[in-house]
């Protein structure tokens, strides 16, 4: 069964749907956003830190 299926079918349960509320919810937390931005920073090399080593 393909991966996207399997995903579709967990989010159409009941615990599915928990984890989807719960994300929602941690989404729409500022201090979770600010984190998420903090990563992604990294990953796009503006987090400062050590640098690159290429």
């Amino acid at each position: 069964m393909p991966i996207v299926n399997k995903i579709k079918r967990y989010l159409a349960s009941p615990q599915g749907q928990r984890t989807r509320a719960k994300a929602q919810r941690m989404a729409r937390d500022p201090r979770t956003q600010a984190k998420a931005r903090r990563l992604l920073s990294r990953f796009r090399g503006g987090g400062g830190g050590a640098g690159r080593r290429y």
